[in-house]
């Protein structure tokens, strides 16, 4: 008898679980598609597991729907990202080159999860993560799991943490497969407003 409690009671928690993350998912998704730009600075932190030490970064990104993305960083050094349509730029103080984004599978999951239009797609796709939620009043945080073959090799875990009144993600933490981790903090964020189409110009002759 007991055993048979502990059953019901453990498929009603699979139950109620399943429905949290359906509401999670279905929120941000129809919130996202309201997200036309987005500019705010962030803060990115790498750890080396194999060092034991971190790396701080810091600059600005704007993003604009369905696919444009410029992401500049400001300190220690400056380098910058800039994706228009399936052109990527990157360039640093040493070199520039230009790619398509559709032959890099990090660049392409990377700008699968960055641009907001993106994320509801990205949590509904289980033949690529498999998504897990958990709600409070103020925000929704998403654990992703690899699934395809490409995903595996890059994380082991993807962690969103999606802020509810601003119905953007304002963290994101990144496992990687080797141990070392990445967390990108996002802070004066700012929505809908006008953003110079330039922001997204490639100025590079480069073909890659």
């Amino acid at each position: 008898m007991n055993y048979i409690i502990l059953t019901i009671l453990f498929s009603l928690s699979s139950i109620t679980s399943a429905l949290a993350q359906t509401s999670a998912i279905d929120e941000i998704s129809k919130a996202s598609q309201a997200v036309g730009t987005v500019q705010a600075d962030f803060t990115q932190t790498k750890r080396l597991k194999m060092l034991n030490d971190a790396m701080v970064s810091k600059g600005r990104m704007w993003c604009t729907q369905p696919n444009r993305l410029r992401w500049e960083y400001t300190t220690p050094y400056a380098s910058l990202f800039i994706l228009n349509d399936d052109k990527v730029l990157f360039r640093n103080s040493k070199r520039s080159n230009t790619l398509n984004a559709n032959r890099h599978k990090r660049i392409r999951e990377m700008i699968r999860i960055m641009i907001p239009s993106n994320l509801g797609k990205v949590l509904s796709e289980k033949k690529d993560f498999h998504t897990t939620a958990e709600t409070t009043e103020n925000q929704h945080i998403l654990t992703l799991i690899p699934q395809n073959k490409e995903l595996k090799q890059m994380f082991t875990r993807i962690v969103l943490y999606y802020d509810r009144k601003q119905a953007v993600v304002t963290q994101i933490e990144m496992y990687e497969k080797n141990g070392d981790s990445t967390t990108i903090q996002l802070s004066s964020i700012k929505k809908n407003i006008v953003i110079n189409p330039s922001v997204f110009t490639l100025n590079n002759d480069a073909k890659k």
